[in-house]
């Protein structure tokens, strides 16, 4: 809880950590507007022993053991999926063996704790999701009211005009769980979405970001260290340009009066098992007759965004 004269926005994180999870939530710690009520954790990126860890740990290098972390779901909900542990490294922070933190999660689990805080918090909390919407759909389903008291929830995912990078049409958080996806799209009457296609047209420029962990700082050194791997693959795969997916929906949703182009339609999630399978359906013309639930980022400052990663990381 925080004191009732506290202005800032309470900001609650669903995550599954993660190299670029990891840069968002360095993004977060470092914004003053904000207070961040909780990370509530699932697997996705790789198992949900690694992704709790690496969020203990993440507070412990940034000096934010203050911030509640929630263990959630293990698994999706109906059906197994790959995770991304090629690109982040089979312990999500890029195999580079660092110390782990010697601490245990909150015993809350995180659907609940989603809940609670929605209470707590209620017509103001900012809910922002990084990872496959597991926990938040668990938590729908204890609760379908959730959506009445969140402010505002940003959804890392999808891939607008399905050209997606794990399958030729689904982006990785929403294939990972379509069904969790469907749950959290259908419940929201909005929600904002900052998707795959978004992220490859605000790339940041490795030797940029080489020159920016260059900084003397410890979150610097830290992030250096865990994103090597993954920067390197992203190097040899898609050229000049790293694409931080999470810390462009991180700046979209700390700061978003810095987005320039967000178009608004209904968005549903493709289910079933064939090639389509957790794609993003974006009604572009509005010809079904649904009402449009979905903001989409398709286009944000990208000075503003590449100083809020500066910052995170304590580069100037």
């Amino acid at each position: 809880m925080t004191d009732a004269a506290d202005t800032r926005i309470p900001l609650l994180i669903d995550t599954d950590p993660g190299v670029d999870d990891a840069l968002a939530l360095l993004m977060a710690f470092a914004d003053a507007r904000h207070h961040i009520v909780a990370l509530t954790v699932a697997a996705g990126n790789v198992g949900l022993a690694h992704t709790v860890a690496n969020a203990l740990t993440l507070c412990d290098v940034a000096g934010r053991r203050d911030i509640p972390v929630h263990a959630g779901c293990a698994e999706p909900l109906l059906h197994a999926a790959p995770d991304a542990a090629y690109v982040h490294g089979q312990d999500g922070f890029g195999d580079a063996g660092l110390a782990r933190s010697p601490r245990a999660a909150d015993p809350e689990h995180a659907a609940l704790a989603i809940l609670r805080l929605s209470h707590a918090h209620a017509g103001r909390l900012l809910l922002v999701a990084l990872g496959p919407l597991t926990n938040v759909a668990l938590a729908l389903k204890l609760d379908p009211t959730l959506p009445t008291r969140v402010a505002r929830l940003v959804v890392m995912g999808g891939a607008v005009t399905a050209h997606g990078n794990i399958t030729p049409a689904a982006e990785f958080n929403v294939y990972y769980d379509p069904e969790a996806a469907d749950l959290v799209v259908r419940a929201f009457p909005w929600f904002d979405l900052c998707d795959w296609e978004a992220v490859l047209a605000h790339g940041l420029p490795h030797h940029e970001v080489e020159r920016w962990l260059a900084t003397e700082s410890q979150r610097a050194a830290y992030y250096a260290a865990i994103s090597r791997q993954t920067r390197a693959w992203s190097a040899d795969r898609r050229g000049d340009r790293w694409f931080a997916a999470d810390a462009l929906a991180m700046a979209f949703a700390l700061v978003p009066e810095a987005a320039r182009d967000v178009d608004e339609r209904p968005l549903e999630v493709v289910l079933g098992h064939g090639p389509g399978r957790g794609c993003t359906l974006v009604d572009w013309n509005r010809q079904t007759g649904r009402a449009d639930n979905a903001r989409l980022l398709r286009a944000y400052d990208q000075t503003r965004f590449e100083a809020l990663v500066r910052g995170a990381l304590g580069a100037h």
